[in-house]
């Protein structure tokens, strides 16, 4: 189980990083609108082929994790923010935690379920 948690906080992290890295990349889009422009022959202004593309689908899933993101604007039609939820597939076998991040880069978890921008950072 903590080798499964330990994956969903390094996959966290690789958004992350992909996230600042696109928003760089395409200032007129700022944050993707889903994370299959990150991945490999994304078709939008980065092609750069930022995450893998396990972490680049439609519905993400490694070791053992769900992974759901959002994207939003503030006031344009630039993204500004973004969250991205970590859920264990079977809590207590493949996970006890949720995690959660967003554009600040600060992980967060929440062992009672619900992990948000409130939930206590991983340190």
């Amino acid at each position: 189980m903590a080798a499964h948690e330990a994956s969903a906080v390094g996959s966290l992290r690789a958004y992350n990083t992909a996230m600042i890295t696109y928003s760089s990349a395409c200032p007129d889009i700022g944050y993707p609108v889903s994370l299959e422009s990150l991945g490999p022959g994304a078709r939008d202004c980065s092609h750069l082929g930022l995450v893998d593309a396990q972490l680049a689908s439609k519905a993400p899933l490694r070791s053992g994790y769900r992974f759901v993101y959002a994207s939003q604007r503030d006031g344009s039609q630039i993204k500004t923010r973004y969250q991205i939820v970590a859920t264990p597939v079977n809590p207590g076998i493949t996970g006890a935690r949720q995690f959660f991040t967003d554009e600040t880069g600060v992980i967060r978890f929440s062992m009672k379920g619900g992990a948000n921008a409130d939930s206590d950072p991983l340190l």
